[in-house]
């Protein structure tokens, strides 16, 4: 077995109809049940993982988000030929990843009786009983404590939130927190019920007011690490909204989606960055945000 593998998501159309349908073929024919009842109505909000081999399926897995700190691993499968290689494993490992990246702090999870003693041992704690799944298929509630991954920028980080909820009413009430910074790319999220309209889906409003501070953000955090004084302020923006959002939404910026430098503000100049936002449901991208920010420098201020 390659042990490199690295789970992915669905890349295509074709991708994720094999994802589903191993996921029916493992989990829900066995037991009778028609095709589609391997799904719900979380697929278009969740993150998915998949393992392939010699362009088979062997592996699946789904998280989503039920709440802005809390998420659910589901729909676990691995092929019976392929299982005591660390592929499950692998899964789990994954989806642990993106959701800690996307704030969450405990996963929980249903988990077959015949597969408690494999999440115990990737750190879960059984909780008890859950359901009987077909009349037959003992579940046991599990859960588990993610660590926070801010690297080693999490003070920076957590000054940046300060700000925010200081400075900006909004940020407060929408919960905007950051999940994940490491220099090369920063993610934020915030409260789902508060940003929810009367459709159940996320404000334009909240969607774009994420995107924005995410890239200020960005901004403000690059001047902190090169210890630079100056005011940020947005030029231009705008922002293509591609699908609703239903459920948790997180926003993503890296150093590929900026251009810009702030050694100009050494010589009393302003600094200009250009960068995009995505602005995520699940695995897919629900709105993309442009933006131009503007440093001005405290000594232009001060003449």
């Amino acid at each position: 077995m390659n042990k490199s593998i690295t789970p992915q998501a669905p890349q295509s159309v074709q991708e994720l109809k094999d994802y589903y349908q191993f996921r029916w073929k493992i989990l829900r024919q066995p037991w009778h049940q028609p095709l589609g009842s391997e799904q719900d109505d979380l697929e278009q909000q969740a993150t998915h993982r998949m393992i392939v081999i010699d362009e088979q399926v062997v592996a699946v897995g789904r998280l989503h988000k039920s709440d802005q700190t809390n998420g659910q691993i589901r729909f676990m499968a691995v092929n019976e030929y392929t299982q005591g290689q660390g592929l499950g494993r692998k899964i789990v490992k994954a989806l642990e990843l993106e959701a800690s990246k996307q704030g969450v702090i405990t996963i929980t999870l249903n988990s077959r009786e015949s597969a408690v003693s494999f999440y115990e041992k990737l750190g879960y704690q059984a909780q008890g009983f859950s359901h009987l799944l077909y009349d037959e298929i003992r579940h046991i509630t599990m859960t588990k404590t993610l660590t926070p991954r801010m690297n080693h920028q999490g003070e920076l980080a957590q000054e940046l939130q300060n700000t925010w909820h200081d400075t900006i009413p909004m940020s407060k009430a929408m919960n905007l927190a950051i999940s994940y910074y490491d220099q090369k790319s920063l993610i934020t999220h915030c409260d789902i019920a508060f940003n929810q309209n009367l459709h159940h889906t996320m404000f334009a409003g909240s969607i774009y007011t994420l995107a924005t501070l995410t890239g200020w953000g960005w901004v403000y955090l690059q001047l902190n690490q090169e210890k630079l004084a100056g005011d940020i302020v947005l030029a231009d923006a705008n922002i293509r909204y591609l699908q609703p959002i239903r459920g948790a939404a997180y926003a993503t910026t890296s150093i590929n989606q900026v251009s810009g430098k702030l050694a100009v503000l050494n010589k009393g100049k302003k600094a200009r960055f250009t960068l995009s936002v995505n602005v995520m449901s699940g695995d897919k991208i629900a709105a993309i945000f442009n933006g131009v920010y503007v440093v001005i420098p405290h000594t232009i201020g001060n003449k």
